[in-house]
């Protein structure tokens, strides 16, 4: 399990903790702590009269203060931090005294003080959820006309994560025009998938032209993207990659990540194997899923009732064809490193009002549905003689949304 550096209490908890131990104190039963030394005595000093006694009973007071206040300490640092706690410790203590009702009481208001303001959390690595409840919910509330990316994506995830000991990273390439729900989906994953999402320690994202935008540096790039990985799959047991604009990316960081998508033998001495999701966004093969739903639609077949096996192998031919960028011919694709290639399908004009109504409501701002209906019109949509697919999906929808404020 990952164990994070032991923390140090805030000001507030510092100043707080010499008074909880004088309420703790006169409750707690008065031995000495079995694994301290007892204090030397030194040659000539008296052992007998009223002096002697009452400094031997002060040494014993305070041995008894200092083993209860590290004994508390380990108690509070067990509840707010339950992954940094020692699993070999009995609950009793090494004191061998259980905790009086009136110290468990404080122990109780100052863990409900402390995590009112700090993050503490069950047990595990706090900065994971793995919440697949309300991912299957964002999947089907939040993205519209992608019904091969929400069965696919749910199922691949989740099995992928519940596996004991996966031997390799779990890699998903998400193709589709601009606008269809790519980076949407990738921030879901990350919302659901981490507390704090896309600002988690555990969740890197690159975008192509943003990270890497100068081919004479791609030495230094190649050098700093395999020890950013490196370092974030040290720090976190569970980690997500996301590469932006992926067919923009140099062949060589892409074989500089190929040996993280590879199968590793499994480290016989870990409870546990870590975890890796690489995604990878672009819009190549968006054209071919068009030509293919098109053609479908045509066809008589509903938007619906389109399968991945209508698309699965037109899609990554094109890919393999494709003159546009490395991706398609790097080892990644080649070597069949890419577990799931993700088609997300070109969106309709009831999508677009979909989308319309979803920035109306993230903004609290009141609606019609004439002025849906006006959002979805301002979008230009293609072909020329159909006009069935949005040719921007549900980009820029939040910000048309400002011309039909009251």
């Amino acid at each position: 399990m990952l164990r994070r550096p032991r923390r140090r209490l805030p000001p507030a908890p510092r100043l707080l903790w010499p008074l909880l131990l004088l309420l703790l104190l006169p409750g707690a039963p008065a031995q000495p702590d079995p694994g301290s030394a007892r204090p030397k005595e030194q040659p000539g000093e008296a052992r007998s009269g009223p002096a002697w006694s009452a400094l031997r009973g002060l040494r014993e007071r305070l041995r008894a203060a200092g083993a209860l206040s590290r004994r508390y300490w380990a108690l509070f640092s067990c509840r707010v931090w339950p992954e940094d706690c020692e699993h070999n410790e009995t609950p009793a203590g090494p004191l061998g005294w259980d905790l009086p009702l009136l110290g468990q009481q404080y122990l109780d208001i100052l863990t409900a003080w402390y995590c009112s303001f700090q993050d503490c959390c069950g047990g595990g690595d706090c900065r994971i959820s793995n919440n697949f409840t309300g991912l299957e919910s964002d999947l089907s509330v939040r993205l519209h006309g992608q019904h091969l990316a929400q069965e696919l994506l749910l199922r691949a995830v989740r099995g992928y994560l519940e596996l004991p000991r996966p031997d390799k990273a779990l890699a998903l390439s998400f193709h589709g025009w601009s606008g269809t729900g790519k980076n949407f989906v990738a921030q879901m994953l990350a919302e659901n998938l981490y507390r704090d999402g896309l600002r988690s320690d555990c969740v890197q994202m690159f975008i192509a032209t943003f990270h890497f935008p100068h081919p004479k540096y791609m030495d230094l790039y190649k050098e700093r993207l395999t020890g950013q990985i490196r370092k974030t799959q040290e720090s976190c047991h569970q980690t997500l990659f996301i590469f932006d604009e992926a067919e923009k990316l140099h062949p060589g960081l892409l074989e500089a990540i190929r040996p993280n998508l590879k199968c590793q033998a499994p480290e016989d001495h870990r409870a546990e194997s870590p975890r890796s999701i690489f995604l990878f966004l672009s819009n190549l093969g968006g054209n071919i899923i068009n030509k293919v739903v098109l053609n479908l639609l045509k066809a008589g077949w509903s938007r619906e009732d389109i399968a991945m096996e209508h698309l699965e192998s037109s899609l990554q031919a094109e890919l393999v064809e494709s003159s546009d960028g490395a991706f398609g011919h790097s080892h990644l694709v080649k070597e069949n490193l890419i577990d799931f290639f993700v088609p997300f399908l070109p969106l309709e004009y009831r999508h677009v009002r979909l989308c319309a109504r979803d920035a109306f409501l993230s903004q609290e701002l009141p609606y019609t549905e004439a002025a849906l209906d006006e959002v979805a019109k301002m979008v230009v949509y293609v072909p020329k003689e159909e006009q069935l697919f949005s040719s921007q999906g549900c980009k820029s929808i939040s910000q048309r949304i400002k011309y039909f404020l009251p």
